[in-house]
C-alpha cells in the first residue's frame, strides 16, 4: 500500500470527483498572449501538471472584464466567447491525462495594473486609505524601471471609482456570464476569487470596505457582494456543475484586517450562498515587501494550516488547503480529516510529476522547490513564471527532452547543480556520461550554502540521487587537467568546476582572523584546506580534526546543528561583500548569535537573489539587528575593525572579531585553457563561465544537454 494513500485517493468537490487531493493552486502565470487568449504556451504548461498527475489543475486569474479589471500583462481572459477556442483547447488537453481543469475568475479591482497603466479608475468599495511603501527600495535601477514601467506609460495614472450599486450589479454579471462560458469552454468548474485584495476581497475586508450601504458596515453586509456572484453563478451553470470560493483566512500587517473569526464566518455564509468548497489563503498590506512573503505567497512552512483547520471546523463543505505544505504533512491532515484537498504551485513548478512520483512511492525522486521566489519575481518585472530548479517551467511548448541523434562519450567535470544536471539530462538523452568531482561530495558550493539556507540542502540531495540511481560513472576525489582527459579521450567535455575566488587586494587581508569565502566553506564542510586550517588556533584545529574524523561534516544537517555550539569566528563579524553569498552568510550567523555588519561597495544588497526572497532576507537581517551598510569602499582590517569609507565622506571603521570577504567571485577558465587546443570539444557551464548561481547553472546545463 502506498505511504501517501489518502493523498491520492479520490475526492468530491460538489458532483466533481478528483481521482487524487492534489490541485494545482492558481498562481498567475503571465503565459497567456498579450490579447488574453490561450495559446501554445499556456496550454503545454498545464498540460504538463495534468500529465505528471494533479488531480486538478486550476487555472489562475482569469479576468472577467478584460482589459477592464486585469492585474497583469498577458493573462488570462474569460471575458468574451472570442476566448473559448483557446480555453477549450486548454480543457481538452487536461482532460486527456485524466486530470480535471477548473479555472478561477477575478476582477483586480484597486490593483488592476492594466487599469493604472492606461488611465482607468480603479473600482473599489470606498476610497483606500494611504499606506507606506517599501517595496520598491530594494529594486535595481534596472528592476525599477520594468517594476514601474506600468505606472509611467503616457496617460497613465492612478484614480479610484467607487462602486455604485449598478455597477455592482454589472460586476455580478460578469462573473456569471465567465462562469457560462467556463462551462462552455469544458472547464469541470470554477473558483470565485475572493482573496488577496482583488474586488470580492476588498469588499469583504473591514479595513478597505468602509461602505455605509447595504454592501459595507457589518459582516453580512460586507459579504453581500459575493453573496451575489455567488447566487448568479449558480442560477447560470445549474446545480452539477463545481463552484467554490477562494477566501483569506487573514490579513497580515493591516490593523483592522480580515480576522480568523470573520473567515470563518466569511466561509459559512459562502457555504449557504452554494459555494461547493472552500479554498483557504491569505493576504497581507500590498505595500510591504515581507507582508508579501507572509501571505499570500507564504514562507513559513505550512503557514495557512492552522487556518484552514479551523475554517474546516466550521463547514460542511470540503476545504483546500494551501501554503507550504509538504507531500507528508498533507497526507497527514487528510487522513485525519482536517483538510480534504492541497493546493500546490510552487512545487508543481518545480516537479510537475510530483504527484505520480508519490503515488509511485518515488518521493526522492522529487525535484523539491527551494522558495527562492524566482517564479513569483517575474511577474513583479512583467515577465512570464520561471523556475529556477526546473527551466522547463513555463517552455514546455519549446523545450523537448528527447533522444540524441547520436551517442557520445561525454566528461562532466565538477559536481555541483550545474555538472549533476548536465549529466542527468544528457544521460536521459542517451549519451554515455563520466562525471567527475574534485571534492569528496557532490553538491559544489551549494552544500555550504544549505547550511545557511536549507532548502538548498533538499535539492542538492534530490539530484545526487538522481544522478547515482542512472547509469553515469561517478568519480569523487578526481582532479580533472589536460592530461586526464586526453587519457579518456571524450567526444565532449562540459566543464561545470565553478568559479576561482580571489582575495581581493585590501591591506590586512592575509591575518589570521579574515576568511574568504573558499576558507570558511572549506572548513565548515571538512574539505582540505591547509591554508585554512593555519588560521585556526591549536583548540580550533583540534575541534576542527575530530569532527572531520568523526564525520560530522558530511552532513548538512549536522553541520547546521552543530554551528550552533562552535564556529571559527567571533562574535562580533564584519561581512565584505553584499551580493547573494554576503547576505546569506550573515542570515546564517544571525541566527546564531552573532553580531553581524555587511559592507557593500554599491548601493543595494543581495541583488543577485530574486526579488521577493530578497525583501524577506532584508527585512530578517535588519530586525535581527544586522547592521547593513552601502556604498562601503573597504581601505583596510586591521586587528581588530574593519576601515572603510561612505560615498566621499571621512574613513570609519567597524570593530570585529572576525573578518569573512564574501566576494571577489569570477568565472573559472583554468580547464577550458588547459585543453582548448586539445581537439576536443568542450563547453562551460554555471559559475566558472561567469557567476550563475542555482537557478543559471541548472538552466544552462538544460539547455547544453538538450542540444548535443
Amino acid at each position: 500500500m502506498s505511504k501517501v494513500s489518502a493523498l491520492m485517493t479520490p475526492g468530491k468537490i460538489g458532483a466533481l470527483e478528483l481521482r487524487n487531493r492534489i490541485i494545482m493552486a492558481p498562481m498567475g502565470s503571465n503565459l497567456a498572449q498579450t490579447d488574453g487568449h490561450c495559446g501554445e504556451r499556456i496550454q503545454s504548461y498545464y498540460e504538463k501538471r495534468a500529465e505528471g498527475g494533479a488531480g486538478m489543475v486550476i487555472v489562475g486569474v482569469a479576468s472577467i472584464t478584460w482589459p477592464e479589471g486585469s492585474c497583469n500583462p498577458n493573462q488570462v481572459a474569460i471575458s468574451d466567447d472570442c476566448f473559448i477556442p483557446g480555453l477549450k483547447a486548454l480543457t481538452d488537453r487536461v482532460h486527456q491525462h485524466g486530470c480535471k481543469a477548473a479555472i478561477q475568475l477575478q476582477h483586480a479591482g484597486q490593483i488592476a495594473v492594466c487599469d493604472m497603466s492606461v488611465g482607468r479608475p480603479l473600482l473599489v468599495p470606498s476610497l483606500p486609505k494611504p499606506k507606506k511603501e517599501d517595496m520598491t527600495q530594494a529594486l535595481t535601477e534596472a528592476e525599477l524601471a520594468t517594476y514601474v514601467k506600468s505606472f509611467i506609460k503616457k496617460g497613465a495614472k492612478i484614480e479610484y471609482k467607487i462602486a455604485t450599486k449598478e455597477e455592482l450589479q454589472t460586476l455580478v454579471a460578469n462573473f456569471a456570464s465567465a462562469a457560462d462560458r467556463a462551462k462552455r469552454a469544458g472547464f469541470d468548474g470554477v473558483e470565485i476569487h475572493a482573496g488577496h485584495g482583488y474586488i470580492l476581497s476588498s469588499f469583504l475586508s473591514p479595513y478597505s470596505n468602509q461602505r455605509e450601504d447595504e454592501y459595507g458596515g457589518s459582516l453580512e453586509n460586507r459579504a453581500r457582494l459575493l453573496v451575489e456572484v455567488l447566487t448568479a453563478i449558480r442560477e447560470k451553470v445549474g446545480p452539477d456543475f463545481a463552484v467554490w470560493c477562494r477566501l483569506d483566512s487573514k490579513e497580515f500587517r493591516l490593523d483592522g484586517g480580515i480576522t480568523i473569526e470573520d473567515a470563518k464566518r466569511n466561509a459559512k455564509i459562502a457555504e449557504q450562498a452554494g459555494a461547493d468548497a472552500i479554498h483557504v489563503s491569505a493576504y497581507a498590506n500590498n505595500a510591504s515587501g515581507i507582508g508579501f512573503t507572509e501571505a499570500p505567497l507564504v514562507h513559513q512552512t505550512a503557514g495557512f494550516v492552522e487556518f484552514a483547520k479551523a475554517i474546516k471546523r466550521h463547514v460542511s463543505v470540503p476545504v483546500i488547503g494551501v501554503g507550504r505544505i509538504e507531500p507528508e504533512l498533507a497526507e497527514k491532515l487528510i487522513a485525519h480529516g482536517q483538510l480534504d484537498f492541497v493546493a500546490m504551485a510552487r512545487k508543481l513548478l518545480a516537479d510537475p510529476d510530483l504527484p505520480n512520483k508519490i503515488g509511485d512511492n518515488r518521493r526522492q525522486d522529487v525535484r523539491p522547490c527551494i522558495y527562492c521566489y524566482t517564479c513569483v519575481s517575474q511577474i513583479f518585472l512583467n515577465d512570464s513564471i520561471c523556475c529556477a530548479v526546473n527551466p522547463f517551467a513555463g517552455r514546455e511548448y519549446e523545450m523537448k527532452l528527447t533522444p540524441a541523434a547520436e551517442r557520445k562519450k561525454i566528461l562532466v567535470v565538477g559536481g555541483g547543480p550545474a555538472g549533476m544536471e548536465a549529466a542527468r539530462i544528457l544521460t536521459l538523452r542517451g549519451h554515455q556520461v563520466t562525471l567527475c568531482e574534485r571534492g569528496k561530495r557532490l553538491g559544489g558550493t551549494v552544500f555550504f550554502s544549505s547550511l545557511a539556507y536549507p532548502p538548498n540542502g533538499k535539492l542538492v540531495e534530490q539530484m545526487e540521487f538522481q544522478i547515482r540511481n542512472m547509469d553515469i560513472d561517478i568519480h569523487l576525489h578526481q582532479t580533472v587537467d589536460r592530461e586526464y582527459v586526453q587519457s579518456l579521450n571524450p567526444d565532449v567535455v562540459v566543464i561545470a568546476t565553478g568559479a576561482k575566488r580571489d582575495t581581493p587586494p585590501i591591506a590586512g587581508a592575509d591575518q589570521h582572523h579574515v576568511f574568504n569565502g573558499d576558507q570558511l566553506r572549506n572548513l565548515m564542510t571538512g574539505e582540505d584546506s591547509r591554508v585554512a586550517k593555519d588560521k585556526l588556533s591549536f583548540s580550533q584545529r583540534a575541534i576542527f580534526n575530530l569532527g572531520s574524523v568523526a564525520g560530522v561534516t558530511s552532513s548538512a544537517s549536522t553541520v547546521r546543528g552543530l554551528s550552533r555550539l562552535w564556529m571559527p569566528v567571533g562574535d562580533s563579524i564584519c561581512v565584505i561583500g553584499g551580493g547573494l553569498v554576503g547576505v546569506e552568510l550573515a542570515e546564517f550567523l544571525v541566527v546564531r548569535g552573532r553580531k553581524v555588519t555587511v559592507l557593500e561597495e554599491s548601493d543595494k544588497l543581495g541583488v543577485e537573489l530574486s526579488i521577493v526572497r530578497r525583501w524577506r532576507v532584508l527585512h530578517e537581517l535588519r530586525e535581527s539587528g544586522a547592521e547593513l551598510i552601502t556604498c562601503a569602499k573597504v581601505s583596510s582590517i586591521s586587528a581588530d575593525a574593519v576601515h572603510f569609507t561612505v560615498k566621499d565622506g571621512p574613513e570609519t571603521f567597524v570593530k570585529a572579531d572576525s573578518v569573512i570577504i564574501a566576494q571577489g567571485a569570477s568565472g573559472n577558465d583554468e580547464l577550458s585553457n588547459s585543453i582548448k587546443d586539445c581537439g576536443i570539444e568542450w563547453y562551460q557551464i554555471g559559475d566558472c563561465k561567469g557567476m550563475a548561481y542555482i537557478e543559471g547553472a541548472i538552466s544552462q546545463a538544460t539547455e547544453l544537454g538538450l542540444s548535443l
